[in-house]
């Protein structure tokens, strides 16, 4: 059973949450990305949290900016490292230790996942990556692969400064092809019924401006039409490695995240394994939940 709550945190921000799992068992959280919200994880928070598949207590945020989370109006307010910090606070706010045994991250939500295991490497057990790019890959694919580039495109039109109110116009028309360009329809996996699209748009209705910025403030994008590629921030080996354990779950027909993302990655995450996923696409989670499920509990048995 899904239980839902607001965690204040000692930032200031307030989480809204879904769990499940008895409270002081060990620390499963998910991490979301856009333009989804929460519900995305429920049946994998009710699989791990059955005691024959780990009894953890699991745990998944809105980020900041999303649904009923807090949703500062300041483009600054979204750098990353304070989202982040919203997760460190939230895994404190449920162990003394604030330790998170398994961090499962999709899309947006992967950024930070890479951000906090490489920030609090003593407090993770195990990182789980689900159609993220590592900030080190990300960058160099930005700045020499066109393919990527182009792939990357949609996100300076989500910077643009009216990029919510366009998103929001006619029932989010601009929206849905976000999922049926990859197979969300009736003619491809299904997933996108009328009840799902109701979830989306009360998800949606609180706004749309939080989840726009954390498009602004990053400066991992492609060029503009028409201009040299930007550079790229300064960003040191060390302040990209990750220690833990990690799956990367990739579905190789994303059309956003392309494959070349995985190139190298190793140099960044020393104990990594990498699942490729043909045919599917960067709504896997939603695709094939029961598989990414088994896939999580196989890499958590074997590490």
């Amino acid at each position: 059973m899904i239980e839902t709550f607001a965690r204040a945190l000692p930032n200031g921000t307030t989480l809204s949450c879904r769990a499940a799992g008895a409270p002081g068992r060990p620390l499963m959280v998910f991490l979301h990305g856009f333009p989804e919200a929460a519900f995305i994880w429920d049946e994998l928070l009710e699989y791990f949290a059955a005691p024959e598949h780990g009894g953890f207590r699991c745990i998944a945020p809105n980020l900041r900016g999303f649904e009923e989370s807090s949703a500062p109006t300041e483009v600054s307010a979204y750098r990353a490292h304070l989202l982040v910090q919203d997760l460190a606070e939230l895994a404190a706010s449920e162990n003394p230790a604030g330790r998170i045994e398994v961090l499962v991250a999709h899309d947006w939500g992967g950024a930070f996942g890479w951000g906090f295991g490489n920030r609090h490497g003593d407090r993770l057990g195990r990182l789980v990556i689900i159609n993220s790019p590592h900030p080190g890959t990300f960058a160099r694919e930005l700045q020499n692969n066109p393919d990527q580039q182009a792939a990357s495109a949609y996100m300076n039109f989500l910077a643009r400064p009216d990029a919510e109110t366009l998103l929001a116009a006619d029932d989010y028309r601009r929206m849905w092809p976000m999922f049926l360009g990859m197979k969300a329809g009736a003619d491809g996996f299904g997933w996108l019924t009328e009840p799902v699209k109701d979830q989306y748009r009360k998800v949606w209705d609180a706004g749309l401006t939080g989840a726009c910025n954390l498009y602004r403030v990053t400066p991992l994008k492609p060029a503009m039409p028409g201009q040299p590629a930007p550079a790229m921030p300064d960003m040191p080996h060390d302040k990209l490695t990750v220690a833990a354990p990690t799956l990367v779950l990739w579905a190789l027909d994303d059309k956003a995240l392309l494959p070349g993302l995985l190139e190298g990655l190793e140099d960044y995450v020393p104990k990594l394994e990498i699942v490729r996923v043909p045919g599917a696409t960067h709504w896997v989670v939603h695709e094939q939940p029961r598989f990414v499920a088994g896939e999580i509990e196989a890499f958590l048995r074997r590490s």
